[in-house]
């Protein structure tokens, strides 16, 4: 048997928060090959200039890409709606032979949504104003409703200390972070 067929890249941790009218996505840089980091400087999020729209990913990095260009070919489809482009890539991601092995989630955002996308067929538009995915989604996500709820800080800084805190306590996230605002 060969010991790489357990071992699976992880590409992880993205974090959007919305305040003041404005989104923000941020995330880490690390990709990991089971215990070895394997890259420090990734870029798991994606600015979708022509409708205004960013996308992050988490899981394995080929799949997330194949994943985004499917939904910029829906967001084309459905002339830049978020919302019916993120339902439909959810519905073909589900229903799709092809697709329905693929292992990563999104995280998609504009100025007034927030959506997490899974290939369970799942479009979810949180509560609050934070959403985070990966293996350190849990405590970027904790910390940045913490910081959301008790400081001043701005979209932007928020993304990036929640991604700080997060950096701190994943094994398979680190702080080489990356963050876009809508």
């Amino acid at each position: 048997m060969n010991n790489t067929e357990n071992l699976k890249i992880k590409a992880t941790t993205v974090v959007a928060i919305k305040k003041d009218g404005k989104v923000a996505l941020a995330g880490d840089g690390q990709v990991t090959f089971g215990e070895v980091v394997f890259k420090g400087n990734a870029k798991k999020i994606r600015k979708i200039e022509n409708y205004n729209i960013l996308a992050g990913f988490a899981g394995a990095a080929a799949d997330a890409f194949a994943l985004i260009d499917k939904f910029e070919n829906k967001l084309d489809e459905h002339g830049g709606n978020l919302k019916k482009a993120s339902v439909e890539l959810a519905k073909e991601w589900r229903t799709d032979r092809a697709l329905r092995i693929l292992e990563a989630m999104l995280i998609v955002a504009d100025n007034n949504t927030i959506l997490i996308i899974s290939g369970n067929g799942d479009v979810i538009e949180p509560d609050s104003n934070v959403a985070a995915i990966g293996s350190g989604g849990n405590y970027a996500y904790a910390a940045g409703r913490a910081l959301l709820k008790n400081t001043n800080m701005t979209a932007e800084k928020v993304a990036i200390e929640a991604m700080n805190i997060a950096s701190e306590m994943c094994i398979y996230t680190n702080n080489n972070i990356i963050c876009e605002v809508l």
